[in-house]
């Protein structure tokens, strides 16, 4: 029997998937901070839209860099075990799971 043309699921949003490239430039620009950034601390917030999240935010502007990601792709920046990590001992944060992952890399002076 032939299908039904009307049968087809339609998403009714116009927006793009970000894809492996967005994923890609997101993992570098982690690797890259952690090169460059001294400590490194991962932290779960509730709601990121409110004003004290903002305000805390621009405080820490220009000494550490806030990166927000899904675990996994925060996973493979940071490395999964010992063979992948970019500096010792940094695979054990990324064991700590989170719903929502910010990322701040402290650069301290």
């Amino acid at each position: 029997m032939l299908k039904s043309k009307h049968d087809r699921a339609v998403t009714l949003s116009k927006t793009k998937k970000k894809g492996r490239e967005h994923k890609e430039l997101i993992v570098n620009s982690i690797r890259e901070a952690v090169v460059n950034y001294n400590s490194i601390y991962a932290f779960s917030f509730e709601n990121m839209r409110n004003l004290k999240f903002k305000e805390f935010r621009y405080q820490l502007k220009p000494t550490s860099r806030f990166f927000l990601g899904s675990n996994k792709v925060m996973q493979v920046a940071l490395g999964r075990s010992v063979a992948d990590e970019i500096r010792p001992g940094l695979y054990k944060v990324s064991k700590v799971k989170y719903y929502v992952v910010f990322l701040r890399l402290l650069l301290l002076v």
